[in-house]
């Protein structure tokens, strides 16, 4: 599978989420505790929003994250409020730049852990169901991208919780009529650039691991001399599929069944169901 984190807050470097932590997404990348696969080397991707632009920059890359050069230079030269990372064990499909994560259409950002178990057979179904103007920016041939378009068909730009739901309706009703009865494992990540919503399921109600980061104030409250939280506002927030450390208080599992949202004032954790299509 993958591992990936969604940050939203301050603006701070990429090094500083990505390189600093004791369990950063770089030591993941080969060292990850709670993935099906210790390694992630399949390739990397990390996209960003600048203040003065509606779309986000991402770059994508099919070797692994610990080694690229590319990345480590950027990663000390660029701030921003939100930005995606995602790193890259393939469940099956060709290990290249337009597979890797996260996808981008305009101001939208997307980003998967886990796989549509019988994909293959249900492809073209599911392709059929992305909207015919969408169609053409399908550039690569995840199960994961695919996700990506079906939902954007189905309303992610005015209702992103519900166009999911129906996504993922979608998707188990395909996979119960191809004879597979737990077709779908995902954590998922989704920003219009404003907001990040994140969902925790799977048909199966085992679900990958998904953490978000307490509340700021509460973590300072727990540990004051940790100079990162000196600089950073009470919005902040991490949404990662394994914690970056080991500091207790810090970190929150993501309940099964789940979706939340990070964005300006209260944050919301709800449950979550397919919903029937």
């Amino acid at each position: 599978m993958c591992r990936w984190l969604a940050y939203s807050g301050t603006p701070v470097l990429l090094d500083d989420v990505l390189y600093r932590p004791q369990h950063s997404l770089i030591d993941q990348s080969l060292h990850a505790r709670m993935g099906v696969e210790t390694t992630n080397g399949d390739g990397f991707g990390v996209g960003w929003y600048a203040w003065h632009l509606r779309t986000p920059a991402v770059i994508r890359d099919t070797g692994p994250a610990w080694s690229n050069r590319n990345l480590r230079e950027i990663a000390d030269h660029v701030r921003s409020p939100l930005f995606f990372a995602h790193v890259r064990a393939s469940t099956g499909t060709a290990v290249q730049q337009t597979n890797c994560h996260p996808f981008r259409h305009e101001r939208w950002m997307w980003m998967h852990n886990g796989a549509i178990t019988g994909f293959s057979a249900m492809r073209r179904d599911l392709m059929l169901a992305v909207d015919p103007e969408l169609f053409p920016s399908l550039e690569g041939t995840t199960d994961s991208e695919v996700m990506f378009h079906v939902a954007l068909t189905f309303g992610l730009d005015s209702d992103p919780p519900g166009a999911v739901a129906r996504m993922v309706g979608l998707v188990e009703r395909l996979g119960h009529e191809h004879g597979v009865p737990e077709p779908l494992q995902m954590t998922v990540a989704v920003t219009d650039g404003e907001r990040v919503w994140f969902f925790r399921y799977s048909s199966g109600g085992d679900s990958r691991s998904l953490y978000f980061s307490s509340r700021v104030e509460d973590v300072r409250a727990l540990h004051p001399d940790l100079a990162f939280l000196k600089h950073i506002s009470d919005e902040t927030r991490l949404v990662v599929s394994e914690p970056l450390g080991d500091l207790p208080g810090v970190w929150n599992a993501v309940p099964e069944s789940s979706y939340g949202v990070v964005q300006p004032g209260r944050d919301l954790l709800r449950h979550f169901e397919p919903e029937p299509v």
